[in-house]
C-alpha cells in the first residue's frame, strides 16, 4: 500500500510500515528525526494527501488545544497569560475536522490524539489504547478513531511503571521525566508515537 502519516516528524510509525514493505512516507511542517530523509515530505498535510495520493492515511494532528490535560488555562484568570488560546482551540477543532474529511476521502486510516474535547464536538473514538498493551511500561490514554479499520489489538500487556507523589496523585514516568524540559522538547517527546504500537500497525493494518 501507499501509506502517508501525518503530523509525523518521528517517522516512527512510517519507518514500521516501511519495514514491513510498504510504501510509507511521513510528513511534518517540521524536518524529520528519522532515519528515511527521502521519505520525509515538510509540508502541509493537506498538500502531502494531493501529492502522495495515500491508499492509507494516518494522522496525528497537534493536540495541545485539544487535549482535556490543559483545561483549566481556558479560564478567565488564565486569560493575560494565555490570550490567544480559545482562538487557538477553535483553529484547532477546524484543523481536526479537516482531517476528518480528508481520511473519509480516502477511506483507509486513523486519527490518533489524547483524550480531549473531539470525543464530544466529533464522537467517541472507536478505541482507547495504552502504550502498556504493547510492551511499553508507559500509562498513555490514546484514542483512535478508525476508518475501514479493525480495532488494533495489543500485543504484549505488561506492568506500567506509575510515579505516586505525596499527595497520592500519579503519573506516568515519561511525564514526569520530561516535566523539565524546554516546552517544544517536551511536547516533541510527549508525543512521539511508541515503537510497539506503531509496529502493531504496520504488522495487523499494513496489508489491508
Amino acid at each position: 500500500m501507499k501509506i502517508l502519516i501525518t503530523h509525523e516528524e518521528s517517522q516512527v510509525v512510517a519507518t514500521a510500515f516501511l519495514r514491513t514493505g510498504n510504501d510509507a512516507y511521513s510528513c511534518d511542517l517540521l524536518q524529520t528525526s528519522g532515519d528515511f530523509h527521502d521519505r520525509h515530505l515538510q509540508m502541509d498535510c493537506f498538500e502531502a494527501i494531493k501529492l502522495i495520493k495515500p491508499d492509507f492515511l494516518g494522522m496525528h494532528p497537534e493536540c495541545t488545544r485539544l487535549t482535556l490535560a490543559a483545561n483549566k488555562y481556558y479560564l478567565p484568570k488564565y486569560a493575560e497569560r494565555f490570550p490567544n488560546i480559545h482562538r487557538e482551540r477553535e483553529e484547532a477543532i477546524e484543523h481536526f475536522f479537516k482531517c476528518v474529511k480528508a481520511l473519509e476521502a480516502v477511506g483507509c486510516g486513523y486519527i490518533e490524539n489524547p483524550i480531549g474535547i473531539m470525543s464530544r464536538l466529533y464522537r467517541k473514538p472507536d478505541q482507547i489504547i495504552q502504550p502498556y498493551q504493547f510492551g511499553h511500561t508507559e500509562r498513555k490514554s490514546t484514542c483512535l478513531w478508525l476508518f475501514g479499520l479493525s480495532k488494533l489489538q495489543p500485543t504484549k500487556v505488561v506492568e506500567p511503571d506509575i510515579i505516586r507523589h505525596k499527595s497520592g496523585r500519579t503519573d506516568s514516568r515519561l511525564h514526569y521525566e520530561t516535566l523539565k524540559l524546554p516546552r517544544e522538547e517536551r511536547r516533541r517527546l510527549r508525543s512521539r508515537t511508541f515503537t510497539g504500537i506503531a509496529e502493531a500497525m504496520a504488522m495487523q493494518w499494513g496489508k489491508n
